[in-house]
């Protein structure tokens, strides 16, 4: 008997085929992983793409205010899972106090500043990367590091307006910068991976994805997922994770996948932004366009 391909298979199957797809096709190649929901999967999916092995080098840009479990956990796994794992940061800003939560700058300054310059120039090599060394299990400076032009993202279409004009390959100038006028067209899986010289790619190979079968994805994988996503007694919860000062938590029972799941399924959500607790949306008028255009995740 023949076996029905399910809605998580098609949109797996989909996502392997959109990362082998970017291996065959870019060579400077790096994949985001902000420790949250969405990057986690996206990292899953590439260990089943390549068959237990990531054979692309992971990126997590560091504000140093990120809550402290995110950064265990990120280093737990890199360790456990082999992973080629780069950290970037804006060290300058930090140094100089040039941030939100210092008071040097509103929020949407902030997140240019420890956001998108730090990964622009983290991708570009220009500043020092930690990388971590999986004999001493500890980060060595890198300098003068490879530049990466193709940048594996876990953002999801439905997240949040900006997300939905993507494309699955996003092309941006050599500033990293978005034009939105310039997407190409994408239609009956035919994608465009023949750019200029010079361009940068994002790839999105979780476009159709929505916060649902994320969590129906991690439910059925068992994907060990940060706890934070549950409630730990007293009736809150993060839906969204981000920096600490900036990312407020939910009204939420919900103390596993299973009971998230229960709660989007009942339409308690429905009408409440995914992101409503990232304080640096409602700044950007709702939404991230501004920063994204700059080059933010």
């Amino acid at each position: 008997m023949t076996q029905t391909m399910t809605q998580l298979d098609a949109l797996e199957a989909q996502s392997v085929y959109i990362l082998r797809e970017a291996y065959r096709s870019f060579k400077d190649l790096v994949m985001l992983w902000s420790i949250g929901k969405d990057s986690t999967v996206l990292l899953w999916l590439a260990r089943k793409a390549f068959f237990g092995h990531v054979p692309i080098p992971l990126m997590h840009i560091d504000t140093n205010f990120k809550i402290p479990a995110m950064i265990e956990y990120r280093d737990r796994f890199a360790k456990e899972w082999k992973l080629n794992m780069i950290v970037g940061q804006n060290v300058e800003a930090l140094k100089n106090k040039q941030t939100f939560p210092d008071g040097g700058l509103d929020r949407i300054g902030c997140c240019k500043k420890l956001k998108s310059e730090a990964l622009k120039h983290t991708l570009s090599g220009e500043w020092p990367r930690r990388v971590l060394n999986h004999q001493t299990c500890e980060y060595d400076i890198q300098e003068n590091g490879q530049a990466f032009t193709g940048v594996i993202v876990g953002a999801r279409a439905d997240e949040e307006g900006s997300r939905s004009k993507e494309r699955y390959f996003s092309p941006r100038d050599r500033q990293n910068d978005w034009d939105i006028a310039e997407q190409p067209p994408e239609m009956w899986n035919q994608f465009n991976t023949d750019f200029a010289p010079g361009t940068h790619i994002r790839i999105h190979p979780l476009l159709d994805w929505t916060e649902l079968n994320i969590w129906q994805y991690i439910e059925r994988e068992n994907i060990p997922i940060i706890d934070l996503y549950f409630d730990k007694g007293d009736g809150k919860r993060y839906r969204s994770l981000g920096c600490a000062p900036c990312t407020g938590q939910v009204d939420s029972t919900a103390k596993n996948v299973s009971e998230i799941i229960a709660e989007l399924e009942s339409g308690r959500f429905a009408n409440i932004a995914e992101r409503s607790g990232r304080q640096q949306d409602a700044e950007d008028g709702g939404g991230l366009e501004t920063l994204r255009r700059d080059g933010y995740m």
